[in-house]
């Protein structure tokens, strides 16, 4: 496979830790990074984006292989880890930095992403509407190099068997026949 034929996309579900850990799972994905993008402040840190004054959101962004996985896929399985409806929050992790967003990169992004959100609310699969951010992309900020592999790397941390283990037994679930092998 070249590089050539692979596409970027960008989102924020909460804690990048729980996007990456699904995300490295999802055959097709060739690349995870977890980073920061939607804020004012150039290379902010961790420490800066959780104070939630840089206006970052914690986004993973995806290299993929659209012949083995298309965008409406990681979009399907984006509206399935996470709570597209809770503004500015994921469970306890609460502020603009754990947004649901999607940064698209190409005008097909933005339109399939407003489509399958369109399509998700009309469904009615939650008792409020989606709030997910639909914005272009911006700078990409990798974040810290202890943040990449997070959860691969730390299993036993309390947060990640309390919240990153069950969004990825969630995805396991839902997405079984999408597995990397």
């Amino acid at each position: 496979m070249t590089q050539s034929r692979l596409e970027t996309a960008t989102l924020a579900g909460g804690c990048f830790w729980c996007l990456e850990a699904v995300y490295d799972q999802l055959k097709g994905v060739e690349d995870v990074v977890s980073g920061y993008m939607g804020g004012q402040v150039a290379n902010p840190s961790y420490r800066a984006v959780c104070t939630g004054m840089t206006g970052h959101a914690e986004v993973v962004q995806l290299r993929y292989d659209p012949a083995q996985v298309s965008y409406d896929d990681l979009l399907n399985v984006f509206f399935t880890i996470h709570d597209p409806t809770t503004l500015n929050r994921q469970g306890a992790d609460v502020g603009t930095q754990y947004r649901s967003a999607v940064f698209y990169h190409t005008p097909e992004q933005k339109a399939a992403t407003e489509a399958v959100i369109e399509r998700l609310n009309a469904e009615k699969l939650w008792n409020a509407p989606i709030v997910t951010q639909v914005a272009a992309v911006d700078t990409f900020y990798p974040a810290e190099d202890y943040h990449q592999e997070y959860f691969e790397n730390n299993p036993a941390q309390p947060y990640c068997m309390a919240v990153v283990a069950p969004k990825v037994a969630k995805f396991r679930k839902h997405f079984l026949d999408r597995l990397k092998r």
